[in-house]
């Protein structure tokens, strides 16, 4: 019965990391999952200055680059959730 609890108390906790697909379509930076796979998939997004592929882990802190045509949008990571609402959505990142 203790393992059972201890593992029951770990799922009770934020998320850790996500990869960065997910983590653009649950922030709503991308609306599409499969739009964010193929942006990375194409080399136009970066985290922390590397371009990286959709399966990248995501944690707090990280600094995500997309570049949008001739536009590019930068975020910091400050939360990272399996699920949110449309409208708690812009409190996963903080633009800069």
């Amino acid at each position: 019965m203790r393992l059972y609890d201890e593992l029951f108390t770990l799922y009770e906790f934020e998320v850790v990391n996500m990869r960065l697909d997910k983590y653009l379509k649950v922030s709503r930076l991308i609306k599409r999952r499969t739009v964010a796979n193929e942006a990375c998939d194409a080399g136009r997004v970066s985290v922390n200055g590397k371009v990286v592929k959709a399966s990248y882990d995501v944690k707090v802190g990280d600094i995500i680059e997309i570049a949008f045509g001739n536009k590019t949008v930068k975020a910091e990571v400050t939360q990272i959730s399996e699920t949110t609402k449309k409208e708690d959505a812009k409190e996963m990142y903080n633009i800069l």
